[in-house]
């Protein structure tokens, strides 16, 4: 909820008002005029009429500006304290060679697994703006790529950057779900001792595991002990599927078919045992179906903190008083002018 009030935040600049009745007062029971503010003294001379009270006007308006200026007119955004619900969730991302295979199509041209599940990433972020997301890349072996974030919009364009090669080559299955585990690692959304509340991993992986420090099997172990559920997804389709061949400076040369090996049991096992579920990701309908399976799941309050934003005035007040001040100096230096050249020209003709 929002709070908008104006404020001044010195308003004891105010009492300085006071003082230019008392000046005025005090500036008429004298028979010589005494400077007390700049060109003061013009301003009461008795030759001036009619136009000379234009800088006294301005002049005072000036003060009166420039002392609302002072006194600091603000404008107080108080964000109050916000509760709203969500998850956290780590993707797991294998960046192995074999997401190469060109198994997916989009507007009848044949994508790489990668090029089909980056759009679906992202719009699993752009769709779930209550959730803190981070991200883990695996192959050979595992990296964080961005720990748990709001900030979807740069979670996004990173994702956008990421290609097949950034990191060496083999499916670390078993690395990619322990990192992803050890940044949910975090006791102030513990309950039950070490058992995590409202988070997710959601691994995605087209292979069979091959390396890595960690087995999916104690992965999952882990996963299990904290009470951390972990969507398993297999991208690509079984069998023989169509993959480019690269020359040393990974240009495409040629195209060749291979075996997937896609390794269902266990990535099925990873969902059974940690209490997810497991989706074979064959299109782009797919992930809908994980985004519904997470829906379901219980969801817990974040709260967010209280801060203040504050808008200064202090120019929209202190630019035009300060013009006005001028002003009035100036008005008052052409009518001393104007008022000293009328004596001497009349002394001329009556001479004449």
């Amino acid at each position: 909820m929002f709070n908008t009030p104006y404020i001044f935040k010195d308003p004891l600049w105010f009492l300085a008002l006071l003082a230019i009745p008392a000046i005025m007062w005090l500036r008429s029971r004298r028979t010589v005029p005494v400077l007390i503010v700049p060109f003061a003294a013009a301003w009461h001379r008795a030759s001036l009429t009619g136009p000379s009270r234009w800088p006294v006007i301005f002049a005072s308006l000036g003060i009166v500006l420039i002392t609302i200026a002072l006194a600091r007119p603000q404008k107080v955004e108080d964000k109050r304290e916000v509760r709203t619900q969500g998850y956290d969730l780590m993707l797991s991302i294998d960046l192995s060679g074999s997401m190469y295979s060109e198994d997916f199509t989009e507007g009848g041209t044949p994508i790489n697994r990668l090029q089909a599940i980056k759009p679906v990433i992202k719009a699993f972020i752009n769709d779930r703006p209550s959730d803190r997301i981070g991200v883990v890349l695996f192959a050979g072996h595992a990296y964080t790529l961005a720990p748990l974030t709001f900030d979807h919009d740069w979670l996004a364009r990173q994702i956008e950057q990421i290609n097949i090669g950034l990191i060496e080559d083999g499916t670390a299955i078993g690395d990619g779900l322990g990192v992803a585990l050890t940044r949910l690692e975090q006791s102030e959304r513990t309950e039950d001792g070490n058992k995590r509340k409202g988070a997710f991993v959601i691994l995605l992986t087209d292979g069979a595991n091959n390396r890595g420090m960690l087995s999916p099997q104690q992965a999952t172990e882990i996963a299990k002990e904290r009470n951390i559920p972990v969507y398993t997804i297999g991208a690509g389709r079984e069998g023989w599927v169509p993959f480019p061949v690269l020359d040393q400076n990974r240009n495409r040369v040629g195209t060749r078919r291979v075996v997937s090996d896609l390794d269902e049991e266990t990535l099925r096992t990873i969902a059974r045992e940690t209490g997810g579920l497991y989706f074979r990701a064959r299109d782009n309908n797919t992930i809908k179906s994980a985004f519904a399976a997470i829906d379901r799941a219980q969801k817990i309050e974040f709260q967010a903190k209280s801060y203040l934003v504050t808008t200064e005035y202090f120019h929209w007040f202190a630019i035009p008083g300060g013009a006005l001040f001028l002003l009035a100096a100036l008005l008052t230096r052409l009518n001393t002018r104007a008022s000293f050249r009328t004596p001497s020209s009349e002394l001329r003709t009556s001479t004449q």
